[in-house]
């Protein structure tokens, strides 16, 4: 699937085969993840921090079956079974293809335990929570405040931190409360009054705040907090300026293997919320837009 430019319609074309440079292996893609930064870049959104060549591919989730290998790659052979968070130093090839190449530090080898789709739906939301929960210094005993606690980090998010030991209140809409205690996480309604209802579930306080959803909750969540550089934040930079951290992240093969333990020690899944051929990738992200997914949104590649 490509773009012509900023703003245009995603199409279906026919493309070179990738090229496979050293440390690079080529995949036979089998599912790509779709994740809002694929939508925010194609439209433009991304121009100010990030090189984008035309005709843009899209997609930096990709879980599939490795083609070809380049040079100096002992780290995988022809027929290994992959996953990755594959986003270069500049956007153009991305996952949302037959066929995609990646260098060997973005990649790990896929969970037996999750299938095609569950796979790429993993690693940018995945490494985002793990990285979140680092930056926050979550451990056992803590108790974590998660913010969009259903979403496709946020729910990651919520079984790392309790895999760890760690407590976990989540907020959600109402229709996302049984799904979240399935988790291992106690759910609360977000919205007016929230920090009261924290309070009242924690009264022996909140260690660690985990915003993934922005407006405003960060400013309003660092009072709970006795120490607010444990505040971490994806969605708002003001997070940094209140004490806490305004997190980013970027490809980890180490970070991809960690998940893949928890995927098969059965401490992690994903929830796929919706799956498209990739040639209706537009309605994808339709769907994404929408902000309300639970999970994740996958695209499916014959």
């Amino acid at each position: 699937m490509t773009l012509s430019e900023y703003g245009a319609a995603l199409r279906l074309t026919e493309v070179p085969d990738p090229k496979v440079g050293p440390s690079e292996v080529r995949i036979r893609v089998k599912a790509a993840g779709v994740n809002p930064v694929d939508w925010k870049l194609a439209s433009g959104g991304l121009d100010p921090v990030m090189e984008v060549g035309f005709p843009l591919i899209s997609g930096w989730d990709v879980a599939g079956i490795v083609s070809d290998v380049g040079a100096d790659v002992p780290e995988f052979d022809v027929g290994d079974e992959v996953f990755g968070y594959i986003r270069k130093d500049w956007a153009q090839f991305g996952a949302y293809a037959e066929l995609v190449t990646a260098n060997v530090r973005m990649l790990a080898r896929k969970p037996a335990a999750l299938d095609w789709r569950q796979a790429a739906g993993l690693p940018l939301a995945g490494l985002t929570a793990h990285r979140s929960l680092r930056l926050a210094r979550v451990s056992e005993g803590d108790t974590v405040l998660i913010h969009a606690a259903a979403g496709g980090v946020g729910s990651l998010g919520t079984q790392i931190a309790v895999a760890a030991g760690a407590k976990v209140i989540g907020t959600a809409s109402p229709a996302n409360h049984e799904f979240l205690a399935d988790l291992g996480a106690t759910p609360v309604e977000y919205g007016d009054g929230l920090v009261e209802r924290v309070r009242g579930l924690a009264p022996g306080g909140i260690d660690a705040v985990l915003d993934f959803v922005g407006g405003g909750v960060a400013a309003d969540s660092v009072g709970l907090l006795s120490d607010p550089s444990r505040l971490v934040s994806i969605a708002d930079p003001q997070a940094a300026e209140l004490g806490g951290h305004w997190a980013w992240v970027r490809p980890d093969a180490d970070g991809l293997t960690e998940l893949a333990a928890l995927a098969e020690s059965g401490d992690l899944t994903v929830h796929v919320a919706e799956s498209y051929p990739l040639a209706e990738a537009g309605k994808a992200w339709e769907a994404s837009r929408t902000g309300h997914t639970r999970g994740k949104i996958v695209l499916t590649v014959d």
